[in-house]
């Protein structure tokens, strides 16, 4: 991170989107904590599969055709080709609305043959609800990797908190208002607010694209060269958004399988239709929202790094390209290990105090919650991997190496959840092995392509033992208050002496420098500040 020239335009735009981020994960735990607390572990499973399917047909949406916009567009800006970066946008835009009619059938129209399939047919009406969102996302979308492909990551923040604010008020007040009636049709009230979300964040980045839009013509006039045809386009778009949709929908898809599988090994082995719905609703209401949470700050870096690292790449500026990717491994790690660590280490007090009204089911989900914090670390690096992948032009390998992964991750989890000891953990421990499987495929492919050497030693022992440390300190803290305050408040309060140790220890350890915060927005400011105490 010590060049803050060359690292600053992609630091600043994974902090805006690292920011966004965590205020829409804050609004969605205040979306999912009292839904879970309302509806419990049945009403999670039926909104638990209506937002699995709902994740599988987003992938086309907001995967592939997104980032092949992106670095598109950052190529042709890169020479000072505007017009035809705009026309990328354009026909790309058209695109994504046909594939949003496409998605939105499936999902409306097929919602009860699907749910039938998966052997929780209840939850067809929470599917059906959620299934509007699938035709405003994808356009929404177009217009998101159209900035970020001119490096502007501020309205795709403003969108995305627009969305999440619309979607958590409608989502809770609908879920409240038939909850006491049926929790099928609670759960279905719950999905809807997706739908309202996505047409609410559609409208503000429309907005935001209009207001710009005579400075975004008056640089199509000046820079004027000959225009891409709409067919080099759409060709172009296809080859580098089909491996990526192809690669991004096979996570999605093995949740679906892992859903089938879950519910069928469960029973085969003893457990009742109603006890494996409840672990379900543990792994997919419990854990999954907070295993999500650090996936905010990794996504960002990758967003980030394709159009910086695309644009070099074009630009044949080799140095560029090999400081962008270890820019780009170190801020995951620093982001994604101390998540994991504190996760892992308070895994009981912090479900405990998020679903108070679940407390049985809170503490069932503790084991399993623990084993996925450890996946944390490995997705991190491994979306940050397949961004840069994408960036070169590499975006087969990503999907080969994560399908390997996943097939094994299948084969783990059919036979450990079919172990009556394991259960429901099994499904973690298969998730952790294909992540691993993909990362290490993916860094070995980076290295050959780019060159690319990352420094061990900054990158991954550093961050690691701060976190090591932070996480003894967090856990003390809460066992030293927990008898004389509360869960709650000695949760708190341990989260907040692990945040503080933590950022001194990365000082301290220099995992990062006084210097490298000159490249986040408000570095100055937290610089004064951190400078009191570590020289």
């Amino acid at each position: 991170m010590s060049d803050t020239n060359k690292g600053s335009k992609f630091i600043k735009g994974a902090a805006i989107l690292g920011i966004a981020g965590v205020m829409i994960k804050f609004m969605g735990a205040v979306f999912r904590i009292p839904l879970t607390n309302w509806i419990g572990d049945e009403g999670m499973s039926y909104y638990g599969v209506a937002y699995t399917i709902y994740s599988a047909l987003l992938v086309l949406a907001t995967a592939g055709i997104p980032v092949a916009i992106s670095r598109m567009v950052s190529e042709r800006i890169a020479v000072g080709e505007y017009r035809n970066a705009h026309k990328v946008f354009k026909v790309a835009t058209a695109l994504m609305f046909v594939i949003g009619l496409i998605s939105f059938a499936i999902c409306f129209f097929g919602g009860d043959l699907i749910t039938d399939l998966l052997q929780n047919p209840e939850a067809a009406m929470a599917v059906k609800a959620i299934a509007p969102a699938l035709l405003f996302v994808p356009v929404m979308s177009s217009f998101r990797g159209y900035f970020q492909g001119r490096q502007n990551m501020n309205p795709t923040a403003v969108s995305q908190m627009i969305e999440q604010l619309v979607r958590v008020g409608f989502g809770l007040v609908l879920a409240y208002i038939f909850m006491k009636t049926s929790l099928i049709k609670a759960a279905a009230g719950a999905s809807f607010g997706a739908s309202a979300g996505s047409l609410a964040g559609l409208a503000t980045i429309v907005l935001i694209y209009f207001l710009n839009r005579r400075v975004i013509h008056e640089k199509n006039r000046i820079h004027s060269q000959n225009t891409e045809s709409t067919s080099d386009i759409l060709k172009k778009i296809v080859v580098i958004a089909v491996p990526i949709i192809i690669g991004s929908e096979i996570l999605p898809m093995m949740s679906v399988i892992d859903t089938s599988i879950i519910m069928g090994r469960l029973q085969a082995t003893g457990w009742t239709y109603d006890e494996a719905k409840s672990m379900y609703g543990q792994l997919s209401g419990f854990c999954n929202s907070l295993i999500a949470f650090p996936q905010v700050f990794t996504q960002a870096v990758a967003v980030s790094l394709v159009p910086a690292v695309a644009a070099a790449f074009r630009m044949k500026d080799r140095e560029s390209i090999q400081e962008n990717i270890q820019l780009g491994y170190r801020t995951t790690m620093i982001m994604a290990c101390p998540c994991a660590v504190g996760i892992f280490a308070l895994a009981e007090p912090i479900l405990l105090m998020l679903y108070p009204a679940q407390k049985a089911s809170a503490i069932a989900a503790v084991p399993t919650l623990m084993i996925m914090a450890v996946s944390v670390v490995f997705l991190a690096i491994d979306q940050t991997s397949t961004g840069i992948l994408q960036a070169i032009g590499k975006q087969n390998l990503p999907v080969v190496n994560l399908l390997v992964g996943c097939i094994g991750k299948i084969v783990i989890t059919f036979v450990l959840v079919g172990i009556k000891a394991v259960n429901i953990k099994g499904a973690a421990i298969g998730t952790i092995f294909a992540y691993v499987v993909s990362l290490l495929l993916n860094n070995t492919a980076i290295k050959k392509y780019t060159g690319t050497k990352v420094n061990y030693d900054i990158t991954y022992v550093r961050p690691l033992a701060a976190s090591l440390i932070m996480g003894v300190c967090a856990y003390a803290a809460h066992r030293l208050l927990v008898s004389l305050v509360g869960n709650s408040i000695s949760t708190l309060f341990a989260i907040c002496v692990g945040a503080v140790v933590y950022v001194v220890l990365i000082f301290v350890f220099k995992a990062i420098t006084m210097e490298d915060l000159d490249a986040i927005p408000g570095g100055g400011k937290l610089k004064r500040v951190i400078g009191k105490f570590v020289k």
